[in-house]
């Protein structure tokens, strides 16, 4: 298999999922395909692990000719996948596949995840695009964006309430006093960009904290400036719910701040004790901190041995 090889990127419409299918792709140096999966009646309402013939629920994103590779990211991916891979493409599937990971030609998957065997890649952090050269192209775009604001800049990642940690108005208010505190007592620029699950209610509540002091809260509006704020920031924030946003800030060689958030995860804590052991990342106090660090990323070294492994 070259590196001209066709391939397919096959997950559900979430970004995060994408991301990190689409990282391992790009570090192989490969152009993919992205193949959305959106699963049909009646198979939308089963658990994708019991679907009795996944191509047919999603028929219409894994029609012929199959490319030379595919990579699956997520639940439903690793059932249709899984039933790819019978068909002669080799599949490689991004996060646990919860089935048999012979299924498989390859998994790749975080410490975390707890899973290990002959065909798995075990990485510290997320899969991610973060990149130097995207960083640099970013840093130089938004730069004259975030000029107003003081530096120190300090990025903040804010995620949102997912099942196993709450960031309602409560929480997220707590958050925006200890960032407004940080504003004043360590004389710090501040720029938060909230994400897809962060509440309206959060958004609101940071804004009408953080403004008033000198703070910058993205709106929505026009374009994302996630990774200008990932290439500008001398530290950068994130809320604990997140493994994705977590893996893309350690990817910079910026200090990085764990903000707590109510719930708990078992998952989360073995990730997040690897990068706390190994001094990456510290909880944040509500104060401005900076030591030395450098960029942790594990996703050139996977798809590296992806390539080994399957000849690419």
């Amino acid at each position: 298999m070259s590196a001209a090889a066709t391939s397919w990127i096959l997950t559900e419409d979430f970004a995060g999922l994408q991301a990190q299918a689409l990282g391992l792709a790009e570090a192989a140096g490969l152009r993919p395909e992205l193949r959305v999966l959106a699963p049909r009646a009646p198979w939308k309402w089963l658990a994708a692990s019991l679907w009795p013939a996944p191509l047919a629920a999603v028929r219409d994103a894994v029609r012929a000719p199959l490319p030379d590779l595919v990579i699956g990211c997520g639940g439903v991916a690793a059932a249709v996948g899984a039933a790819l891979r019978r068909g002669g493409s080799p599949v490689v599937q991004v996060q646990h596949p919860r089935m048999d990971p012979r299924r498989f030609d390859l998994i790749v998957v975080n410490r975390h995840d707890e899973l290990s065997g002959p065909n798995v890649v075990v990485t510290r952090t997320a899969l991610h695009r973060v990149t130097p050269e995207r960083l640099a192209e970013a840093a130089a775009h938004w730069r004259p964006h975030f000029e107003h604001l003081r530096r120190p800049l300090v990025a903040v990642l804010i995620g949102g309430s997912n099942g196993r940690f709450r960031l309602d108005a409560s929480a997220g208010g707590e958050l925006a006093g200890q960032l407004a505190t940080m504003i004043r007592r360590d004389g710090v620029g501040v720029a938060v960009t909230p994400s897809r699950r962060t509440g309206p209610a959060v958004t609101r509540v940071l804004t009408e904290a953080l403004a008033p002091v000198g703070g910058y809260v993205w709106d929505g509006s026009g374009d994302n400036p996630y990774f200008g704020m990932l290439a500008l920031a001398d530290a950068i924030v994130v809320t604990v719910d997140s493994v994705s946003m977590v893996s893309e800030a350690v990817a910079t060689e910026a200090p990085v701040l764990l903000a707590a958030l109510p719930g708990r995860s078992r998952r989360n804590r073995l990730f997040m004790e690897v990068l706390l052991a190994e001094g990456r990342v510290r909880a944040f106090a509500g104060r401005y901190e900076t030591w030395p660090v450098a960029s942790l990323d594990d996703t050139p070294a996977a798809a590296a041995e992806m390539c080994r492994r399957l000849g690419i």
